[in-house]
């Protein structure tokens, strides 16, 4: 038994990684104090933050590789309900999450937050429906479909952003088409406000080539539980290779993770090719895992310690100290007077994730684990 769970640690590792790194950048002590690398581009280009959310859903994949044995022993009215029931379910999650606390502050005190004020998308959301999409390809039709699809979708994808988005500015922040389907669909009460600017990174037609980080994760799952010889130098070279026509497609069509396009699914699937690769050789090939318990606790309950950092972000903004969130004031009064500026963010962060960390050690250690 032991063999067997040391066979897949690396995908543990990948995830609780995954996890660490979400919770690290999301909760920065001090917005205007940030070190670049742990900031989202701000629209086209590439950071290591914009790596995690597609490293997320590439996880949900190799999940699925574990999972989806055992739809093919029921039926389809079995294997259905299961998949809509978890897509709903984590949906919903994600949407009640962005109606928290379901009051706001108001200079004549709290007022509820009517539906009509409430985002729609976001990031459970859209793992929610990929997942979705993903399942339902991958369970009932074959192989070679699946994969023709992904390419229909990613291809797809850039042509529908190209023609339909304003011809003067096809992928600019607010003249793509992207922005244009989710305003006509969602309105723009739902969608993600930010600044006098509205958006919807995690929109409904930007969900489309963000199924084919799933897909990938999927199959890569598939192929490392089969354990082949030159399972490395595949790795390397499918990464390699996404990574290259990401690359030169990005002169036609820009790496961009707000759009989530189609040259950034490719660079972002072949970054977690070769970091998974590299998880590989240390773990399995030689053999040093003693690093690895720190990670696989986040690993073990990745939903629930994401959502609990979300919600703890959310009653801290929410709740005040004189005129200031508890958020603001831990930030300023503790973590930017020990250490002022970038470093002082970054301990926050850090102190943060540890604490969301020590949860998950106790549910650990309860066996407590927490699926949806």
């Amino acid at each position: 038994m032991q063999a067997a769970n040391q066979r897949f640690l690396p995908l543990d590792v990948f995830r609780g990684l995954t996890i660490c790194f979400m919770i690290i950048v999301n909760t920065p002590g001090s917005y205007d104090h940030i070190f670049a690398p742990l900031e989202h581009a701000a629209w086209h280009g590439f950071t290591p933050t914009d790596l995690v959310f597609p490293s997320f859903l590439f996880a949900v994949g190799n999940a699925m590789s574990f999972s989806m044995r055992k739809y093919y022993e029921l039926g389809n009215a079995a294997v259905l309900s299961k998949i809509f029931k978890r897509t709903l379910l984590i949906f919903l999650l994600g949407f009640i999450m962005y109606w928290l606390p379901f009051v706001r502050h108001t200079p004549n005190g709290l007022e509820f937050i009517p539906f009509h004020d409430t985002r729609i998308m976001g990031v459970l959301e859209r793992i929610a429906l990929c997942y979705c999409f993903a399942s339902l390809m991958i369970r009932y039709l074959p192989t070679k479909a699946v994969w023709i699809i992904s390419a229909l979708l990613l291809l797809g994808y850039w042509f529908i952003m190209y023609f339909l988005g304003d011809p003067a500015d096809p992928y600019g922040f607010s003249t793509n088409a992207a922005v244009h389907f989710d305003k006509l669909i969602l309105g723009e009460n739902h969608m993600y406000h930010d600044k006098g600017t509205i958006s919807e990174p995690e929109g409904l037609l930007s969900t489309l080539p963000a199924i084919v980080n799933v897909v990938i994760g999927y199959y890569t799952g598939l192929f490392i539980q089969k354990r082949k010889p030159n399972t490395f130098s595949i790795l390397i070279r499918f990464g390699s290779i996404f990574i290259i026509v990401a690359t030169l497609w990005d002169q036609q069509f820009p790496i961009n993770k707000k759009l989530w396009t189609s040259s950034f699914v490719l660079l972002t699937a072949g970054l977690d090719l070769l970091i998974l690769t590299a998880l590989l050789y240390i773990i399995d090939v030689k053999g040093k895992t003693s690093w690895t318990g720190f990670f696989t606790t986040f690993g073990k309950n990745p939903l629930f310690l994401y959502l609990l950092s979300e919600v703890m972000v959310i009653f801290l903004y929410f709740f005040t100290i004189g005129n200031e969130s508890v958020y603001d004031w831990l930030s300023n009064h503790i973590f930017q007077q020990i250490a002022p500026g970038k470093v002082g963010s970054l301990l926050f962060a850090i102190t943060f994730m540890l604490f969301c960390w020590c949860v998950g050690k106790i549910l650990d250690k309860k066996r407590i684990y927490v699926r949806v």
